[in-house]
């Protein structure tokens, strides 16, 4: 692990980021932002699940004015994410959101800028400055013939200079792109010259299975540099799988403090049960659990108890039942129908 990259500081809300404050995690909505029950449910579960900044859509003005009973209502930082008309930026600072996801380039003249920026100075509201390899403008395009990194940096650095033309350095950048590889890229460039802090992730990247995978990769190298001060991993599921896999990806590399973690053997000719439903019902009971503890669940006394020493609890499954142990010892001998009755019951109690 590098040491962490030296960034200017941000604050969204109450959540710090850059100069060395903890990576903070994100995630955005799947509701219509209109209907502010059900985007206030959203948040909540996405607050309990451990995101600390949450990113809505104000795709148009009824989204917008809904912003002021969210944030009202919202255990957790917002940030609106507004493209083209500066009005519903407008609109959104009045509502006392915490901050802006916009690019300058892009919401009409220079006068339309001004007046966004000095909004947003008065009431200290930081900008991200979000670039997109599928959406880079067409002389970039033409000039590099495909979404480079090299175009995504230069893009952001359009973007930026309209603000610090306007003396306005309160902004952190994001250079997505779907290929994990020119993403990296995008950021290690960007990193080399400038201090702005940075939010990471990798643009569309797909389902649970195929996002979780480049989103890991794509991060896991970030981090593991020292690039990055905030991060989402976008997927296309439900919002509570992206913040418990950035916070697995966090936690992983030792940026955050442990939590519930499951390990389990992948089973061989030795297993004589049926584990892979097993493993994965804890797993799913462990997504309820926010306190550090480690379960084990392994095919057989082999990787049983010695092998799964340093988990807090676990079971070793034989033909017919198998060990419940703690810490490397047993302590119960129970029926193949028990076990998973009783490793979650031992789980609770803990």
């Amino acid at each position: 692990m590098n040491p962490r990259r030296q960034t200017r500081a941000i604050h969204v809300g109450n959540v710090k980021i850059g100069d060395g404050a903890p990576i903070s995690v994100q995630s955005m909505t799947k509701t219509d932002t209109r209907d502010v029950d059900a985007t206030l449910k959203q948040i909540r579960s996405l607050a309990a699940a451990g995101c600390q900044i949450v990113r809505l859509a104000v795709p148009d003005m009824e989204a917008a004015q809904a912003l002021a009973a969210i944030k009202q209502g919202s255990p957790i930082p917002l940030i609106a994410d507004i493209h083209f008309d500066w009005r519903l930026a407008q609109r959104a600072i009045e509502s006392s959101v915490d901050g802006l996801r916009i690019n300058p380039g892009n919401i009409g003249a220079p006068w339309k800028v001004k007046e966004v920026v000095e909004l947003c100075r008065q009431r200290a509201i930081p900008i991200r400055i979000g670039v997109n390899g599928g959406s880079l403008q067409k002389e970039l395009l033409q000039k590099y013939g495909h979404p480079s990194a090299e175009a995504i940096v230069e893009s952001a650095e359009r973007h930026m200079r309209l603000l610090q033309d306007l003396d306005y350095h309160n902004f952190k950048v994001s250079l997505k792109g779907s290929e994990v590889t020119t993403t990296i890229e995008a950021y290690r460039q960007f990193s080399a010259k400038y201090d702005y802090p940075l939010h990471i992730g990798i643009s569309e990247a797909g389902p649970p299975f195929t996002g979780v995978i480049k989103s890991s990769v794509g991060l896991g190298i970030l981090l593991s540099e020292g690039i990055g001060d905030t991060m989402r991993v976008s997927l296309t599921a439900e919002p509570e799988e992206e913040v418990r896999t950035a916070l697995m990806i966090l936690r992983s590399l030792g940026l955050r403090e442990p939590g519930a973690d499951i390990i389990s053997c992948p089973t061989c000719g030795r297993c004589q049960v049926d584990l892979k439903p097993i493993a994965q019902k804890v797993e799913e009971a462990l997504k309820a659990v926010n306190r550090p503890i480690k379960v084990a669940v392994m095919g057989c006394a082999v990787n049983g108890p010695g092998e799964a020493r340093e988990a807090d609890i676990g079971i070793a499954c034989a033909k017919k039942g198998g060990l419940l142990f703690k810490k490397g010892k047993v302590i119960r001998t129970l029926k193949e129908t028990d076990l998973l009755k009783g490793l979650l019951d031992e789980i609770q109690g803990a």
